[in-house]
Parts: C-alpha cells; sequence; structure tokens
C-alpha cells in the first residue's frame, strides 16, 4: 500500500470552546455529523472527545461515548475510532477507563495513551507510570489497541518498556506531537529523532500544536508518516492567527497537500488492516 497514510481527524479535544471558535463540535449530534463529513473526505481515523451536552465541558461518561459511536456506526462500520482517556481534567481510574468498558458494535477500535504526564501551557496532564499501565492493561484486556502518544523522546522510551512488559501488542500505532512548549519543538530534527527510536512494527502519524500544525503534518507526508490533523490541536487557518479554521479547511488543505505530493489517505478497510484490526 505504497504512497497511501493515515489521516487521524481529531474534532474536539479538550480545549476549543464555542466562545473560542463556533466551529468546534461539542455536542453529540454535531460530532458524529462532523466526523462523518470528514471521513467522506478521506479521513480514516477518529480520536474522540466527548463533552458533556449541557455544559460543552469534558466528560469521561461512556453513555455519551456510546450515543457518538453508536451515530458514526449506523452510517459507517468501517471508519477507525478512538476514545480519549485524557488526564487533564480526572485523574480516578475508574473516570478515566469508563468509555473502555463499552462492548459489542459500541466498542471503540483504540483508546489513547499519552506515554507520560505533559506540562502544557496552562495545565498539567497526569499520568503516573501506574496509571499508565493500569490503563494498557485494560485495553489489553477489551482488546481496544492503544493508541500511543508521545510528545517526546522519553515517551517513546516507555512505550518500549510497556513492550517489554507484554502490555502493548504489534502493530504499535503512535500520534508524535510537537510544538508544545514543554515537549518536543516542532522541527525536522526533533521529528527525525522520535521517529528513528520508534521500535519495529510501528505505524506513525505526526501533529502539530497551534500554528505548527500545517508544517508538522506536511513535514510528516514528506517523511512517509501520516497526519493527526483537526481543531483539537488547533483552531486557526493562518499563521497569524486571524482566521478562525473549520476541521473541513484543514483537511482540504492538507489533502491538497498529500495530492500534489502523489499520496492518498488509505481507505477505511485498508486502515484497519494496517493497523492489525478486525475487518467489520
Amino acid at each position: 500500500m505504497e504512497n497511501k497514510f493515515i489521516l487521524n481527524f481529531t474534532p474536539t479535544g479538550m480545549i476549543p470552546t464555542k466562545d473560542m471558535t463556533k466551529h468546534v463540535p461539542v455536542q453529540p449530534k454535531e460530532i458524529i455529523q462532523e466526523i462523518l463529513a470528514i471521513a467522506a473526505l478521506g479521513a480514516n481515523m477518529v480520536h474522540i472527545h466527548a463533552r458533556d451536552p449541557q455544559t460543552g465541558q469534558p466528560t469521561y461518561q461512556k453513555e455519551i461515548y456510546s450515543e457518538i459511536i453508536a451515530g458514526i456506526r449506523k452510517e459507517n462500520k468501517d471508519l477507525v475510532l478512538c476514545v480519549s482517556t485524557s488526564g487533564r481534567n480526572h485523574s480516578e481510574f475508574e473516570k478515566r477507563s469508563e468509555c473502555l468498558d463499552l462492548k459489542g458494535d459500541l466498542k471503540p477500535d483504540f483508546g489513547s495513551l499519552t506515554l507520560s504526564s505533559v506540562n502544557f501551557n496552562k495545565q498539567a496532564s497526569i499520568n503516573t507510570p501506574q496509571m499508565i499501565q493500569d490503563l494498557a492493561k485494560k485495553m489489553l484486556d477489551n482488546n481496544i489497541k492503544p493508541e500511543l502518544e508521545a510528545f517526546d523522546l522519553g515517551m517513546i522510551n516507555y512505550a518500549r518498556y510497556l513492550i517489554k512488559k507484554g502490555l502493548v501488542k504489534p502493530p504499535y500505532y503512535f500520534n508524535l506531537i510537537l510544538g508544545n512548549i514543554a515537549c518536543a519543538q516542532a522541527n525536522m530534527l526533533s521529528l527525525g529523532l522520535l521517529v528513528n527510536e520508534l521500535p519495529t512494527d510501528s505505524i506513525w502519524s505526526v501533529g502539530g500544536i497551534g500554528d505548527t500544525q500545517l508544517k508538522m503534518n506536511a513535514m510528516s507526508l514528506v517523511a512517509g508518516g501520516g497526519v493527526r490533523i483537526g481543531l483539537e490541536d488547533n483552531i486557526y487557518f493562518d499563521h497569524e492567527r486571524t482566521i478562525l479554521a473549520t476541521n473541513k479547511d484543514l483537511v482540504k488543505r492538507i489533502l491538497d497537500i498529500a495530492k500534489a505530493l502523489r499520496l492518498t489517505p488509505y481507505s477505511h478497510q485498508e486502515t484497519r488492516q494496517v493497523l492489525g484490526l478486525s475487518q467489520c
């Protein structure tokens, strides 16, 4: 499957609000519609954050995740779905892992697994070694693959440790996220170092925080990786931050770049095959 790539769509995240940008999908129906529309453009994997329908704040509740997943799979059974186990707002394992309890047609394909604690601009995401291992074990037991989130070299080393302990099985899927203030910066050398340290049997995509998103997405395509893209990481279309982006704007722009490089996203079924998932 040469000349094809993972297009991992991140529509919502935990930070953007309607006050920041009217374009961010927050309500379950909005999130479902946005995901289905971008999947039709070429997105083959989705990183889902749920929001409380009343407050718009991030939520861990599996009932809301189940509503989103059910709405997507009613129309598209092949799209690869990842749920978030983020540690930004909740520290209890029971809450963070609740979305991993979904079964049957509602079971996600992936769960996010950040490989260490991370300091963002105004907030920390706390991921203790025990929490990371417990989440990895629950994913393994429930036949949910981890979406391995690495912000620096040490996190990749910790992924190797999890592999050694038998908590993560190949093929390994990594999101390499650059440009965060306290982690690997958004440049070619940092990306090359991260990719060089990946375990054998790794598939990887690259995201960039804020106005580094476009640069890192393009750099990844040139280097043979996939892209992580969406309003979760960046709400602006331009470097000067004068134009609010839509998810469609961001995805169409990177697809134009990919086309110029003679690259196309994997089909949804091809993505499942590459990532070692069961066919729907």
